[in-house]
């Protein structure tokens, strides 16, 4: 057998075993966690009316988030760097479907497929400004996926105490075990069909200052509680 061949075998095998060591250490943080949910009506008003969401959160408050909408489909969106395979593994494992690609790799065939998926019946969920930043800057791809599915970009933010935050580009949030967690879930925003450029921009800051609000709000809120 090849060196090239065992190194690939080795990979595979440590791609299986750690992702689900890493999916089984994330459901027991979150099983942890004292957690509660701030306005999460207008996650079910959505599902009231029909609607699936792009439910879009800041890269730096990921690690929890598969746990925030229990019981829905959702289809996440996760790079095609050598990374992404390990983040895709563990993905799946907690329940999510994978779609792969980003704005520099297979950017416009995972567009068409998030849209789809909108369409078909689950939720997308984005980073906005994953997975490299700048940090707690919205791209335009996010605007662009609600003004053509026709369906609602659903902001929420995560916050945590006692907590860690990593001196990493997106400042990452690490709850400790048995923290208070409390997601804030913001009112949804309708993108109309024939938005301009300009029109999008002005979309990109809205989302922009509402999740900036909702983090300071969940921040405050798992601290005082």
């Amino acid at each position: 057998m090849s060196v090239r061949r065992i190194a690939s075998r080795e990979w595979n095998i440590s791609m299986v075993l750690g992702s689900w060591i890493a999916s089984l250490l994330l459901r027991a943080g979150a099983a942890t966690l004292r957690r509660s949910d701030v306005n999460r009506h207008y996650l079910e008003a959505c599902l009231a009316k029909g609607e699936w969401a792009v439910v879009a959160f800041w890269h730096g408050r990921l690690l929890m988030m598969p746990f925030g909408y229990p019981g829905q489909s959702a289809t996440i969106l996760i790079s095609q760097h050598r990374d992404g395979e390990y983040i895709s593994r563990v993905a799946q494992r907690l329940g999510f479907r994978v779609v792969r690609g980003s704005a520099t790799r297979g950017g416009a065939r995972a567009f068409r497929q998030l849209v789809q998926s909108l369409r078909d019946g689950s939720h997308v969920v984005i980073t906005p400004d994953g997975p490299k930043g700048p940090r707690q800057r919205v791209k335009s791809g996010v605007i662009e996926i609600a003004r053509l599915s026709g369906m609602p970009i659903l902001p929420v933010a995560f916050g945590a105490w006692p907590r860690r935050i990593l001196k990493s580009w997106d400042e990452f949030l690490i709850p400790y075990p048995f923290a208070r967690g409390v997601y804030v879930w913001g009112e949804p925003v309708y993108v109309p069909p024939d938005a301009d450029r300009a029109t999008v921009e002005k979309f990109r800051t809205r989302l922009a200052d509402r999740l900036d609000a909702l983090v300071a709000q969940a921040d405050r809120l798992a601290a005082n509680r």
